[in-house]
């Protein structure tokens, strides 16, 4: 039975030091069908652990119905299998650029701040979900003959708060449900962050993407002893939409790592294999200051500039990085895997059936709601997709603004059934004065919850009212569509299908067939469409948008089949040209 325990200097195997290389590589992003090839990635690059996160919202969408809850479980298995050593870091709380940290909408929607703190309702609702999530852990750490070696409590907390009781209720939570193995806390290497983010008798560990030397210098302020760890080595960056393309440069990279290796450090390459927010699951992030700080979303690819790319083939990245790390293994190391194979050749989707968004409201959306002010997301219990609002302009009356104040994140606006504009930011107005009578109708798109800073947690959709000129206009209705919905069975088969509209301007849900001879990994272009989401065979590509830098879609090979493969697109604004999409 092999203990990992931690020493005054290093980490200890059976009381033998050892250092971790570890890579960061997210079950939840990568095809499972996949996890064996990625891991076998890391360790051809010279990595002897991995880590992952675990979203909670991804395993329990609505309260006490679970998803995939195995979903751990097996990839720890299989990380065990490539004979790697694991760290689980499950939260609650997890960033991860994903949808709201990975805190459940029903849950943040009805605590608000309360949310990552002592709250006794929210540590309720902590402990039942570790009680049911920890079992898969516990029962595969090092001890009982498993991979797992560390466990984090929460993450990056002192970037968030500094209330030490909840942190220390978490450990005992960890400690009370079996975990034997060593726990960890990482922050940035900063003082408040270590301060806040720090407990007494657990190994901190700091998060940055170079300068070693201070970085250990600030963790040494707090902790004298242990074994130092760069929990996060920020090897690239994630990219959001509309904004340029983040690259870091290979060689640089490199550097930054080795010199972590040479303070004798363990380290975690964050990330070692990005993959993709499948599903509409990025999350997003504010920036500016603080009363007006703009949403920021995270594009569907997680690539992050990894040494492992988002198809999971190596970049140059990789190899400077194993050239690094073959210096801390005793013996070669092994060849990478075969590459998965590519889709044989470009095959073409004419998406020729149509169903309008009212139709697709009907069909698959919940059940309707009406009250005298807009109700968010959270209350209507959608947390990713969007939801449309109707109000009613009384009249007559003269052509005053219409304005909407509180709007999280775009809305399409209809005035008596016809566009009137593209509705964008917390307080905006339609580009003409409506007169009334009218009916007015808001397509509203959640764009990603934010994950990271004070604003995690905040509610989505009209979270302040529609005013005509100064004037509240009270009496509203609304309807929300999830995007699970999509993926029940027969779902989208009930839809009133009918020959496609020209494809200028036209929203709605698009359907086509494309003939594949040879399945395999594979890029979905969607030239002309403005903004959406994409599903291949039932399966949640994510979301896509015109303004780039994404340009198309990773579909896994193992989506994808032989002869007819069904595509489903959600074009949200109208796309410009055609009704085609390509699989390249």
């Amino acid at each position: 039975m092999a203990e990992f325990t931690v020493g005054a200097t290093d980490f200890l195997l059976d009381g033998r030091p050892v250092r971790l290389l570890s890579g960061a590589l997210h079950y939840f992003r990568v095809h499972e069908e996949q996890w064996g090839h990625r891991l076998a990635m890391l360790r051809a690059m010279g990595l002897n652990c991995v880590e992952t996160y675990v979203p909670w919202n991804l395993h329990e969408p609505q309260p006490g119905r679970y998803a995939d809850e195995g979903a751990l479980g097996r990839f720890l298995d299989a990380a065990q299998a490539a004979g790697l050593w694991a760290i689980v870091r499950p939260g609650p709380y997890i960033c991860a650029e994903w949808e709201n940290g990975g805190l459940p909408h029903w849950l943040t929607g009805r605590l608000g701040r309360r949310v990552r703190t002592s709250d006794a309702e929210y540590e309720g609702h902590v402990e039942r979900w570790f009680t049911r999530l920890l079992p898969q852990v516990v029962r595969r750490q090092l001890p009982d003959g498993g991979p797992v070696v560390m466990v984090q409590v929460e993450n990056e907390y002192g970037s968030y708060g500094s209330d030490g009781d909840h942190l220390r209720f978490l450990v005992e939570l960890l400690r009370g449900s079996g975990v034997t193995v060593p726990l960890v806390t990482s922050d940035g290497a900063q003082d408040h962050m270590l301060t806040g983010g720090s407990v007494p008798g657990v190994l901190a560990t700091v998060n940055f993407g170079s300068g070693a030397a201070e970085a250990f210098a600030a963790l040494r302020r707090h902790q004298p002893r242990g074994p130092l760890m760069c929990m996060e080595f920020w090897c690239g960056w994630f990219d959001h939409w509309g904004a340029e393309h983040v690259v870091r440069d290979a060689k640089d990279a490199a550097g930054a790592l080795r010199e972590i290796l040479e303070a004798g450090a363990s380290v975690n390459v964050y990330m070692a294999h990005g993959g993709t927010n499948f599903a509409g699951w990025a999350g997003a992030n504010r920036s500016g200051p603080l009363q007006d700080e703009a949403l920021l979303p995270t594009v569907t690819s997680y690539d992050y500039d990894a040494p492992v790319d988002e198809a999971g083939r190596p970049t140059e990245k990789f190899w400077r990085f194993r050239e690094v790390l073959a210096d801390y293994h005793d013996g070669p190391l092994p060849d990478p895997p075969q590459l998965p194979a590519a889709l044989g050749a470009p095959a073409r989707a004419v998406l020729d059936a149509w169903a309008s968004p009212d139709d697709v409201l009907d069909a698959l959306g919940g059940p309707e709601w009406s009250g005298p002010v807009p109700p968010t997301f959270e209350e209507l219990d959608v947390d990713r997709g969007l939801v449309r609002y109707q109000v009613d302009v009384p009249g007559p009356r003269r052509p005053y603004p219409l304005r909407v104040t509180g709007l999280r994140d775009r809305a399409v606006a209809l005035v008596d059934g016809e566009r009137a504009g593209v509705l964008d930011g917390e307080d905006t107005a339609l580009p003409e004065p409506v007169p009334g009578p009218a009916a007015v109708e808001l397509w509203v798109e959640s764009e990603g919850r934010v994950n990271y800073g004070p604003r995690t947690g905040e509610p989505k959709g009209l979270t302040g009212g529609v005013l005509h000129e100064r004037q509240y206009l009270h009496g509203v209705r609304a309807r929300g569509l999830r995007l699970d919905a999509f993926e029940e069975a027969g779902a989208v088969g009930r839809l009133p299908w009918r020959e496609a509209l020209p494809c200028e301007g036209a929203r709605g849900l698009f359907r086509g067939v494309a003939e594949v001879a040879s399945p395999g990994d594979a890029w979905l272009e969607l030239p002309g469409w403005t903004r959406g989401f994409v599903w291949v065979n039932g399966f949640g590509l994510g979301r896509y948008r015109s303004d780039g830098p994404q340009q198309a879609l990773y579909v896994p090979g193992p989506v994808l089949r032989a002869g007819r493969n069904e595509v489903w697109v959600l074009e949200l604004e109208g796309c410009a040209a055609g009704r085609a999409v390509l699989l390249r």
